[in-house]
């Protein structure tokens, strides 16, 4: 019998890119352990909701071993390198009991220098971002690679990553659960103001936060024409969310804003599906709220050359801001100048995923990792 590991060891906005693969897995093939571990009860209890969107799906859920020290550290700091590379070493026994390990992202590539040889490790990936982090040579180290659109595939064969028969191409299992997760959604506002998502990334060499960050939400704060939704992405503050309250706490009063430096409804796609114009600069979130195409502006506060660069492909998807004297205009004229965008938009979204709209993939996605790993006997 195949026992394959589903780990979970950094923030939450992974568990979509494997949860539903796991889930498909164990439904499909009923002779296969699908194992689900998780780094903290906390986290244990939240996968554990998800999972209930898979009536149909048996699964065993684990728990990673840690001493108490660094249970601390985590529940102080969030998942941290140190943190998350201390798991795998105090876990490397476990690790080694299956024949397969499917994970989101890349810091499980230790585990080989770590001893665990046995298990094929396979990757999902998170996102469908067009940052160059995603495309590193490191990922040649994966057994199977799972991706969405022919647009990945195009860029991880430049960078001399993929081996014939050893990745599948259109598959984005996030999608599938967000639809079980989203089926009968509720408005966000009590008015009918169009709707702003700001998400800027974490990384403070390309995010617009550290620079315009403050002044977008001021802006926000003090106009009537409308809502705003704060969600930056996860990772942002991460190590400091006690701080970053303090800071956000004045904007809590305003009935138009919705402030979320890291909730679920962060990373469930709650807010890309609400909105109508994303606002942002390079998190990979602008290709699942356009999976619908909709208006968006991203902010150069770096005075970035992106023109012709494949980083930054998806500035051409909408109007570029590089000070805050241009953007109140170029927000009131974003709606209606939506239409030369909206082809580039298209053909993104079917370049990105490899479909035109969302579908469920997460079983294409099981099935292609046990087709792989039979064939590989």
């Amino acid at each position: 019998m195949l026992h394959i590991l589903f780990p979970y060891i950094a923030q939450p906005h992974q568990e979509f890119h494997s949860l539903p693969i796991a889930l498909e897995m164990a439904r499909l093939y009923p002779g296969i352990k699908v194992h689900i571990a998780s780094l903290t009860p906390e986290r244990d209890s939240r996968i554990r909701s998800l999972c209930r969107l898979y009536p149909e799906s048996s699964v065993t859920f684990d728990i990673l071993q840690m001493p108490g020290w660094l249970r601390h550290h985590i529940r102080q700091h969030g998942q941290t390198p140190l943190g998350k590379m201390a798991v795998l070493l105090l876990n490397r026994n476990y690790f080694n009991r299956f024949q397969a390990i499917v994970v989101p992202e890349r810091t499980s590539l230790y585990l080989r220098k770590m001893g665990v040889s046995s298990p094929r490790l396979i990757w999902t990936r998170h996102g469908a971002g067009d940052r160059a982090i995603g495309f590193t040579h490191d990922t040649r180290q994966f057994d199977f690679i799972l991706m969405a659109g022919h647009k990945i595939e195009e860029r991880l064969t430049r960078a001399g990553v993929l081996r014939p028969g050893h990745y599948a191409t259109g598959i984005y299992a996030k999608f599938d659960m967000v639809r079980r997760l989203h089926a009968h959604g509720l408005p966000l506002f009590p008015n009918t103001r169009p709707t702003i998502l700001y998400n800027p990334h974490f990384s403070p060499r390309l995010s617009s936060w550290h620079r315009s960050g403050m002044a977008i939400l001021d802006y926000f704060a003090h106009q009537e024409k409308y809502n705003l939704i704060f969600a930056p992405h996860y990772r942002l503050f991460d190590t400091h969310r006690l701080k970053s309250n303090g800071i956000l706490a004045r904007y809590g009063m305003h009935p138009h804003m919705i402030i979320d430096p890291g909730s679920d409804r962060s990373v469930d796609m709650s807010y890309t599906l609400a909105a109508d114009l994303y606002l942002g600069d390079v998190s990979s979130q602008v290709s699942e709220f356009l999976t619908k195409p909709r208006p968006c502006i991203f902010l150069n506060t770096h005075r970035v050359e992106w023109r012709g660069n494949p980083n930054y492909e998806n500035w051409t998807l909408g109007p570029v801001v590089s000070s805050m004297d241009e953007f109140a205009l170029t927000l009131d004229r974003a709606f209606l100048t939506h239409a030369n965008f909206l082809d580039r938009q298209k053909e993104y979204i079917r370049d990105t995923f490899g479909f035109a709209a969302p579908e469920d993939t997460a079983a294409k996605g099981a099935k292609s990792i046990i087709d792989f790993l039979r064939l590989i006997g």
